[in-house]
């Protein structure tokens, strides 16, 4: 069976499974489109003029990958500096990583080059890195070419997508993608129904630090 994304609940969630579930965080410069990106995977929606973050938004979307159901608890960081310090609180405990970048912009991609390193220097040793190039629709001002990005992606173990908030391009490829290189061994853990998708809020460096989002597949 080909893996789907899920976009709203299950008719029957002891039917679907196995339910594992992880926490997944964004990471990346602000105005890359990390906020556009969950949005679209989260609801399908896309809006032109997106606030940015402050702190973290936090959203969760489940996916189905044959007998298994993977729910992503999903850290939407904020990309400003200010918020940089904040960072290490939302990947602590990741089982997952998306470093977005935006292919217009070449700054933006040395900034991801900087989080990858800080991902596998201070992140779970076993967390699953995916570079996202974001903004594929504004081609015709490309300043980071594919090959480039590609190269740099299989130098250093990452999972590698341009995608599109904007068209929905390579969108839920990605997080496809992070769940089929997700470990799922063993039994559904606490995860709970992971029908229950498409949930949202927000969170700001006010509020209660993320848990650990240990995995409930061991």
């Amino acid at each position: 069976m080909a893996a789907r994304g899920n976009t709203g609940p299950k008719p029957n969630g002891s039917a679907q499974g196995k339910i594992c579930q992880f926490k997944l965080v964004l990471l990346g410069e602000s105005a890359v489109g990390k906020s556009s990106l969950v949005l679209r995977f989260v609801k399908g929606q896309f809006h032109e003029y997106q606030e940015s973050t402050i702190g973290a938004a936090f959203m969760t979307q489940t996916v189905c990958l044959d007998d298994t159901t993977v729910k992503f608890e999903i850290w939407d960081t904020a990309g400003q500096e200010r918020y940089h310090s904040l960072a290490p609180m939302y990947y602590r405990g990741a089982q997952a990583a998306i470093v977005v970048y935006d292919i217009s912009n070449q700054d933006t991609f040395g900034r991801a080059k900087g989080w990858v390193k800080e991902l596998q220097r201070q992140a779970s040793p076993t967390i699953v890195i995916a570079l996202a190039g974001n903004k594929s629709d504004l081609a015709s001002k490309r300043m980071v070419e594919y090959d480039e990005a590609q190269t740099y992606a299989e130098e250093h173990g990452l999972l590698f997508m341009e995608t599109s908030a904007k068209t929905a391009m390579n969108v839920n490829d990605i997080f496809l993608a992070i769940a089929k290189k997700l470990p799922k061994s063993g039994g559904p853990g606490p995860g709970g129904d992971a029908g229950s998708s498409a949930t949202g809020r927000r969170i700001t460096e006010a509020d209660n630090q993320p848990s650990s989002g240990a995995s409930c597949c061991k």
